[in-house]
């Protein structure tokens, strides 16, 4: 019942007054972004959902399109923009994940959706059993600092506990650890794939 009809009412409605709130904010970042980037101020990117079915996450851009020489794109901490690494590092690009919310594709809280390369070898996870979320069981007990083995067992952790308790626990512990101003995780690296730990 509750995860079915009350979580994702709940979701909406937080969603729909979080996003009306702060709505001077998006303006502000949104205005700073096309001056210091250009372009859309926003990012799509295909994530893995709900029951494995992709969905476009949307970020606030922290980086430009800068390319080199040959034409290639140059490296992710070449192209973030002073601007974009502040915005990573309070988490601030990860608001426009509220229109997520609302259009049913995540939820508050549930596991990190992951990037839509690793798909096939997730197919049947338990994590996506439930829609993905914007900060979860994984997020509040390690972040950045947890492997990818600990991340999943956490998240499948969440999936078998998931109830209003755990969200609202989820959702108190969240603030100090938005207020964490440590260095954002760097792209996933041939070395650090999640498909190498899969349970």
């Amino acid at each position: 019942m509750y995860v079915r009809c009350i979580k994702p009412a709940f979701d909406w409605l937080v969603a729909l007054g979080a996003l009306l709130l702060l709505t001077p904010v998006w303006l502000v970042i949104a205005l700073a972004l096309v001056a210091t980037t250009g372009g859309s101020p926003l990012f799509r990117q295909a994530r893995i959902g709900y029951q494995g079915r992709l969905f476009y996450l949307l970020k606030f851009r922290s980086m430009t399109n800068a390319c080199g020489p040959n034409g290639m794109l140059l490296p992710d901490a070449e192209r973030t923009t002073p601007l974009g690494y502040w915005l990573r590092r309070t988490s601030l690009d990860e608001l426009p994940q509220l229109i997520n919310v609302l259009m049913g594709q995540m939820s508050l809280v549930g596991p990190r959706p992951l990037l839509a390369q690793y798909g096939p070898a997730l197919a049947g996870h338990p994590r996506h059993r439930l829609r993905p979320g914007l900060t979860g069981w994984a997020q509040v007990h390690g972040r950045n600092a947890l492997s990818w083995n600990e991340k999943f067992a956490l998240d499948s952790w969440y999936v078998t506990h998931c109830c209003w308790r755990v969200d609202c626990q989820i959702l108190w512990l969240t603030l100090p650890v938005l207020l964490d101003t440590s260095p954002p995780a760097q792209p996933l690296s041939s070395g650090d794939n999640p498909q190498t730990h899969i349970p």
